[in-house]
């Protein structure tokens, strides 16, 4: 990367919206509910443009603010992170406790009360259909809600490879990070990864989800994972890889 290229999202999306933009990018399941939501790239990137112009647009977010994302590991999630990388802010460390040190928050109704120390908030309901939440405070967005209106396009504001990413760590580091945890995986863009990581610290963050990105795979992400489902799916969803 050069000294003023691209935000982490680009560096990430570009390559397989540029390979495969129509083929399953990350297909999510819950196995507690019989959930199963499958989402291109080029869906995944229209997901991430709409929450990029959210957050700039309507949350104030510029590059270099902290956004802690208190979210389970969900393909919306994924969406998130990466609307908050392309608006060039810094996702907070997701093991640490926000303790008012973020700008904007976006949580679950469950961990609202942890993000009572932002000065933004949106709440989302990861529903597959896009229900609201009811009953939010005053001051609260609802995130399904609000996200709609919002262009499925972004033009992001180039950011030095030295800005901060994740935690304290730079775009370039965790680029080159992901790329390694992709290779000490064993990860290739053929490749389906099936993976029930929770995304709860950095390095669940950056081995579950930015590594397969980064490596051009495909993610098969399992919440409430059943064993007794696990040699079925491996078979059902081509799965080449399980971390």
């Amino acid at each position: 990367m050069s000294p003023t290229a691209a935000t982490l999202t680009d560096a990430l999306l570009r390559p397989i919206l540029q390979a495969d933009a129509a083929g399953p990018r990350i297909t999510y399941y819950d196995d507690a509910t019989g959930e199963r939501v499958e989402v291109s790239a080029i869906t995944l990137a229209n997901w991430a443009a709409k929450t990029a112009n959210l957050l700039r647009d309507e949350m104030g977010v510029q590059p270099g603010d902290r956004v802690a994302v208190l979210l389970p590991a969900h393909w919306q999630t994924a969406a998130v992170l990466l609307g908050v990388w392309w608006c060039g802010a810094v996702v907070t460390d997701p093991a640490a406790p926000l303790a008012g040190g973020a700008d904007v928050a976006l949580c679950t109704a469950e961990r609202l009360a942890e993000a009572e120390g932002a000065p933004e908030i949106a709440v989302l309901s990861l529903d597959a259909f896009g229900a609201s939440v009811d009953g939010l405070p005053i001051g609260v967005l609802d995130y399904a809600t609000a996200v709609r209106v919002h262009g499925d396009a972004f033009v992001p504001t180039p950011v030095p490879d030295t800005a901060t990413a994740l935690a304290d760590r730079s775009v370039a580091d965790v680029l080159g990070g992901a790329l390694a945890s992709a290779r000490s995986q064993g990860f290739a863009a053929q490749d389906r990864v099936l993976s029930s990581a929770s995304w709860s610290t950095e390095a669940e963050l950056l081995d579950g989800l930015i590594a397969v990105l980064g490596a051009g795979a495909s993610l098969v992400q399992v919440a409430n994972l059943d064993e007794a489902l696990l040699t079925r799916r491996v078979q059902v969803e081509r799965v080449t890889a399980v971390r």
